[in-house]
């Protein structure tokens, strides 16, 4: 129990945390640690421990036993709720007591045995990232991706068995695909469930096994699938592919996919919702005069007039010429952002321009004017 660290914080959640708050901190960790997409070292055993916060945190039973309890509420000999040692003697009355129904009593559970499902079970979702260009998000694009997929067995549609005779309740628990043993305690006996070792919990046993799918109920393939990318997408919005995540049990379907865009920079554009932001340097002659250029926007080049005596740093919108809303035919705008270049290398005749620019400053240059604020 030493080694095992608080359900809480292995989500990344506190105490207080509401079931949605819950579920996506779990999604979130899943996605984050899941042996396909996670390299790093341990990912499958922190994978595991993600999946086992969140079977017990989102119970409301079993998160009420785990607030009170901790990790003794579902161990068995660790000296604590259901253990064997302790220095307790002797029993409290509670002889053959399920331990379902003791927290079910305890928890407002309403009692009664609790057996693991044994039909049909959906298979868990799946996340994955793709990465696409800038220009592809705003215009939106068909692509294909390819990934690794269980598709359930279609002759034994996932049974697993040749025929649907085949496929038989299981004996050792008639069906019930759990196992209950009864186990002494400082609190009394207790009855302990388990899956069933011969059906491993499902209830049934194969007689004789599917010829084309060798009895595992499904066939592991490379696919593609084909996704469609909507114009205006962001970075960080998923893609939902109905019925490719991961597999289910006993003949239940997959689970969805899920494909979280990630979108490359530009080197110009930067975005900002549906606004888009470019920087345009333009010489100190054309600041000065005004004049018109064709500014690139993502939609293509637009004629815009620059005012004379503009200063660098000045923003001037476009708009509608940003990006579309996924949800409608309407576009965000375009900021553009002047940026006065002064040159750095002059011809002759340009600098004698200049100098002759210089003397024809009647009031002394800009910066005079600026030190004559500061005489007293």
């Amino acid at each position: 129990m030493a080694d095992k660290r608080d359900l809480y914080e292995v989500l990344g959640v506190s105490k207080t945390a509401s079931a949605d708050e819950i579920k996506k901190a779990y999604r979130k960790k899943a996605k984050q640690y899941h042996p396909d997409v996670c390299k790093e070292d341990h990912a499958e055993e922190k994978f595991k421990e993600v999946q086992n916060a969140y079977d017990i945190l989102s119970d409301d039973n079993k998160k009420a036993a785990y607030d009170r309890y901790g990790h003794a509420a579902f161990e068995q000999g660790a000296g604590g709720f259901g253990g064997g040692a302790g220095g307790f003697g002797g029993g409290f009355g509670f002889e053959d007591v399920d331990l379902g129904d003791i927290f079910g009593s305890f928890f407002g559970g309403g009692g009664g045995q609790r057996t693991k499902r044994s039909g049909p079970t959906r298979g868990e979702d799946r996340f994955v990232q793709l990465q696409i260009d800038f220009m592809d998000a705003i215009k939106g694009k068909k692509t294909e991706l390819k990934i690794n997929f269980d598709e359930t067995c279609s002759h034994c549609n996932g049974s697993g068995a040749k025929t649907p005779d085949d496929l038989q309740t299981c004996s050792k628990c008639n069906g019930t695909g759990t196992i209950r043993t009864q186990q002494r305690s400082p609190f009394g006996t207790f009855v302990n469930q388990s899956a069933c070792p011969d059906c491993h919990g499902t209830g049934k046993v194969v007689k004789e096994q599917c010829d084309h799918c060798k009895g595992k109920g499904y066939s592991n393939k490379n696919i593609t699938v084909e996704l469609n990318i909507p114009a205006g997408i962001n970075s960080h919005q998923q893609l939902r592919v109905q019925g490719k995540g991961y597999r289910g049990t006993q003949g239940g379907p997959n689970g969805d996919l899920y494909v979280e865009i990630v979108i490359k920079p530009h080197p110009h554009f930067v975005r900002e919702g549906r606004n888009i932001t470019i920087v345009v340097p333009i010489s100190v002659v054309d600041a000065t005069l005004g004049c018109e250029i064709d500014v690139p926007t993502v939609n293509g080049d637009v004629s815009m007039k620059i005012p004379e005596g503009i200063q660098s740093g000045t923003t001037l919108r476009l708009k509608g010429k940003g990006v579309k809303d996924l949800r409608g035919d309407t576009y965000g705008d375009q900021f553009v952002k002047v940026e006065v270049k002064t040159p750095t290398k002059l011809s002759r005749e340009e600098k004698d321009l200049y100098n002759k620019l210089k003397k024809l400053e009647k009031k002394g240059s800009i910066f005079d004017q600026f030190k004559k604020g500061f005489k007293s």
